[in-house]
């Protein structure tokens, strides 16, 4: 299997690496306000179109990075979730990023599952974390369901170093033992 080929698959969700054709639905998610809020603020669609590349550079330089994820009903794509470390972050991170109008329907936690997994099974993790704004309560919820707790304070790399961040986690054995 080549890494183009690589896909998770849960009950409503696909997760599949990005694409260049995946820029108009992640452009217009960076510019809604309330979506960007935690996960860096607004951005142009030029530093959207950075970002995107950005990921797909990731999993060819690294061989992880976040998934794209596509409902399957509709094929439209509503996010990106999966593994994250640049050089810098505070840990082996799964995150997440949903647009606005499928908020509330369990995809972030369905597919943070799914990532998690993954993450455990094909990188190897020994934990994962997930860096979150003390005031995004909704992503708390998600790393709640999860079965992560909050460690405390931590410190993103800049330009984020300002940013307060919560690092949320907990270790393959927490996770392996909640699954069972």
């Amino acid at each position: 299997m080549t890494l183009d080929d690589l896909q998770l698959e849960t009950p409503r969700l696909l997760l599949r690496l990005p694409r260049a054709e995946d820029l108009d639905p992640w452009a217009e998610m960076m510019v809604d306000e309330e979506v960007a809020l935690f996960i860096g603020g607004v951005m142009p669609r030029s530093v959207s179109w950075r970002a995107l590349m950005t990921m797909i550079g990731a999993w060819h330089a690294n061989g992880f990075a976040m998934f794209s994820v596509v409902e399957k009903a509709t094929g439209r794509w509503v996010g990106r979730i999966g593994p994250w470390m640049p050089e810098g972050w505070p840990g082996t991170e799964v995150g997440w990023a949903i647009v606005r109008d499928c908020w509330g329907k369990g995809f972030a936690s369905e597919g943070a599952e799914a990532a998690t997994d993954w993450a455990f099974d094909h990188l190897g993790w020994s934990d994962v974390i997930h860096s979150i704004d003390p005031a995004n309560v909704a992503s708390q919820a998600v790393a709640r369901k999860l079965g992560s707790r909050n460690l405390g304070p931590g410190s993103l790399p800049p330009p984020y170093h300002e940013s307060p961040v919560d690092i949320w986690g907990q270790s393959r054995e927490e996770w392996r033992a909640r699954r069972r």
